[in-house]
């Protein structure tokens, strides 16, 4: 399962996801750290099934993301959201952020 909250800003939705068994986990790597410890609320929305996330952000109006994990990551370069190319890792932990600058 995946946690996936959207926040709401006057630019558009603001899409965080994290697998499931990240939350509350705090990933680092020299300089470079994820923290889903502290910011846990900021994840931590509806646990969503693999199959449905699609149908969830498909109707949101996509401003930026976070998504932290590897199931959460898969889902997205599945469909064509993100490419494996834009994948980064921090203590093996797979990241991506996404903008969409208009």
């Amino acid at each position: 399962m995946i946690y996936l909250k959207i926040h709401k800003t006057e630019k558009g939705d603001m899409i965080a996801m994290c697998d499931e068994n990240l939350l509350g986990k705090v990933f680092d790597e020299g300089k470079a750290e994820i923290d889903l410890k502290t910011y846990s609320d900021f994840y931590k929305g509806d646990l969503v099934a693999k199959d449905q996330i699609i149908k969830v952000i498909g109707t949101a109006q996509l401003y930026s993301a976070n998504i932290v994990g590897k199931e959460s990551i898969e889902v997205l370069v599945e469909h064509g959201i993100i490419e494996k190319g834009s994948v980064k890792t921090i203590a093996k932990v797979p990241y991506v952020h996404i903008y969409n600058v208009v």
